[in-house]
């Protein structure tokens, strides 16, 4: 809304006063003006309570800046103008709020799965090795030397001095032992070494 002139002395007398810090002169502009501007702000943002939070702003800002008003133009213009920008802000103010919960919320949900994983590694971790540390003590050996530290039945053979196929038997028994005792925990963590059991077959 381009800005008018002053159209009456009354009003200019008012302007005048107002910059000076007059009270009553505000008091006078806020009869006149809010009810025109709270319809104004009710249009733009459809919600009572919310528009009245603006037009409080919008005079709050009439205030803090009466110095700067120039009293030859009329103040309903600038006190329109006003209005619309109060709404821009708030919409521009709601977007970088948005933009910030939904980042503040997925930094929290890649937080939480971190800390998930790693408290369910370790849980697991605790249960695969109770469950090693059941297994006699050759079957132990040859557990974690082949299905945990990845070594061939060749290596295990040289390094214990045992046959392959007493070392294959080993292992099937161990990895019977060692999936009971993990199904037996009835603990999610299982689930995450699934993919470790199958290679224990």
């Amino acid at each position: 809304m381009a800005l008018q002139p002053v159209h009456t002395d009354q009003e200019k007398s008012q302007l005048i006063k107002l910059k000076a810090g007059d009270e009553k002169a505000f008091d006078y502009f806020y009869r006149l003006y809010s009810l025109p501007i709270y319809r104004k702000l009710l249009k733009m943002v459809k919600v009572e309570f919310l528009a009245e939070d603006l037009l409080q702003n919008v005079f709050i800002k009439l205030w803090d800046k009466r110095e700067l008003i120039d009293s030859d133009y009329c103040l309903k213009g600038y006190l329109y103008q006003m209005a619309q920008n109060s709404v821009y802000d708030f919409y521009r103010s709601l977007a970088r709020e948005e933009k910030l919960q939904v980042a503040v919320k997925n930094r929290m949900t890649e937080l939480t799965t971190e800390v998930e994983e790693k408290l369910l590694f370790k849980e697991t971790h605790d249960l695969l090795t109770s469950a090693i540390e059941q297994l006699p003590q050759q079957q132990q050996m040859v557990f974690k030397l082949c299905k945990l530290e990845g070594k061939s039945y060749e290596e295990v053979s040289e390094i214990l001095g045992i046959s392959t196929s007493t070392i294959n038997g080993h292992i099937v028994k161990a990895t019977k032992k060692v999936k009971m005792a993990l199904l037996a925990s009835h603990d999610v963590a299982f689930l995450v070494f699934l993919a470790v059991l199958t290679k224990l077959k």
